[in-house]
């Protein structure tokens, strides 16, 4: 076996097959490359190269230290050591290029067999910059420390600062199954985390599928990204927190009936939006701006049994200026609703037009619009303004799409005469920069740009 460029290697002879499938490990404190699969951990302090045709496993949490990089070409193979907290943390100053294609995708998975991967086997894959936040971390504003266990005395997991157009590289046709680890309550290691990552950052083509938490949380940061799915997931599908302000377009998110935080507390959402965990006004303001989203809850029909801690399709709260334009809401059941515009500052920040939402469409919702219990914010009247163009449908059969409730047969395309494809409107001043498409929702008229790199599978 060649093995090229190594440092104090311990080689180990695999006694633990059943764990991961690597033939040996290799143990080491800068980083192990070879022609054959091997195992990453620790810190790694030089510019690796994980190359086409090669299966590699993370054991234990894996740093790429500031002013290196991991470049991942297409088709390769990086497997989270089951049961562990496997994860990729690219630190502050270091860069991923973790570049795929429709037809050799990138693929983050668990270690475990084919038919034996389940939620929640592994980490997640964790991005963390320099771009601004609203935290602090031991006193010092604009610094903050990810969530999930992720930081040491060293402040390998520490994210923030000053530089809003900061590149941490680019991922695109990545796909990352089977994670989520369970940290502390509130405290878990997400699919895919972003902390202060800055819009010189690439996002685009991304799936999360059976992870343990929110498929995709962000904390700060600027980074733009575009065709994100979310596809049975545990907790929220979209998440944002401390001062984010990035644009997203062109996301989808399906539920699993049966999967959702029933944790002392846990409520599945497909966005969940805070400016910061109190509510205050720090500045900058969590004021991401989402369009063409389709976000399909688990209430299929009126009469679909569900988990019971399934809520919302957008839960805005704690001063959050969240905005949604020409998207879908669907399936959200009664307990919940379609929209909750949660607490004062945020119904304020509504009336005030910092938080907007339009040419949106819920579907399917027997509570499509909620405020909290005593406000006297009329959410229906704000809501239906039409200078707003949203619409509220009793039926997801209205939206006429064509399989968005098949698991394994997926498609959330619009039949050709569906109202999505003439409903969307890019005239506010909100959507400058973004993709001018004429239909509501993520997915075009014969559109398959979700298809073809994906899985929409059956975990059992």
């Amino acid at each position: 076996m060649e093995l090229l460029n190594i440092k104090k290697i311990l080689i180990v002879a695999l006694t633990i097959t059943s764990m991961i499938s690597c033939k040996k490990i290799y143990v080491e404190t800068d980083f192990v490359s070879s022609n054959s699969d091997f195992v990453l951990t620790g810190v790694i302090k030089k510019n690796l190269v994980l190359t086409t045709g090669n299966v590699y496993t993370m054991n234990g949490l894996v740093y790429i230290e500031s002013g290196f990089s991991i470049t991942i070409q297409p088709g390769v193979i990086i497997q989270g050591a089951k049961g562990t907290n496997s994860s990729l943390i690219i630190k502050r100053g270091a860069k991923i290029f973790a570049e795929g294609s429709r037809t050799q995708p990138i693929v983050f998975t668990s270690s475990a067999p084919e038919g034996q991967k389940r939620i929640g086997d592994w980490g997640g894959v964790i991005l963390l910059g320099k771009a601004t936040n609203n935290g602090s971390y031991n006193g010092v504003p604009g610094v903050m420390e990810i969530e999930g266990g992720i930081n040491n005395a060293q402040g390998d997991g520490l994210h923030g600062g000053n530089d809003d157009n900061d590149n941490s590289g680019i991922m695109k046709y990545v796909r990352i199954e089977f994670g989520g680890y369970p940290f502390q309550p509130d405290k878990e290691i997400n699919g895919m985390t972003f902390g202060s990552v800055g819009r010189g950052t690439m996002i685009d083509y991304i799936q999360v599928l059976y992870s343990n938490d929110d498929a995709f949380e962000w904390f700060g940061g600027t980074v733009n990204c575009k065709h994100l799915i979310s596809y049975r997931n545990l907790d929220d599908d979209f998440d944002t927190d401390a001062g984010f302000r990035g644009n997203i377009q062109f996301a989808i998110a399906i539920r699993d009936t049966s999967i959702a935080d029933a944790t002392p507390g846990g409520a599945s959402n497909g966005f969940e939006s805070d400016n910061d965990g109190s509510g205050t006004s720090t500045a900058p303001f969590t004021a991401p701006v989402f369009s063409n989203v389709t976000l399909i809850g688990p209430m299929f029909t009126p009469t679909t049994n569900i988990a019971a801690a399934f809520r919302r399709g957008a839960h805005i709260r704690r001063n959050s200026r969240l905005s949604i334009f020409n998207s879908v809401i669907m399936g959200w059941p009664a307990a919940g609703a379609g929209i909750l515009i949660d607490g004062p500052a945020s119904e304020n920040s509504a009336t005030n037009d910092d938080l907007e939402i339009r040419n949106t469409i819920i579907a399917g919702c027997p509570s499509a619009l909620k405020t909290n219990s005593g406000s006297s914010f009329n959410i229906n009247n704000w809501f239906m303004n039409p200078v707003r163009s949203n619409r509220i449908m009793n039926s997801n059969n209205e939206l006429m799409l064509n399989q968005p409730f098949e698991y394994t047969g997926f498609d959330p395309s619009p039949k050709s005469n569906s109202a999505l494809l003439h409903g969307a409107s890019f005239s506010h001043s909100k959507l400058t920069g973004f993709q001018i498409v004429t239909y509501q929702g993520a997915v075009n008229v014969n559109d398959n740009w979700w298809s073809g790199w994906t899985r929409f599978i059956n975990q059992l």
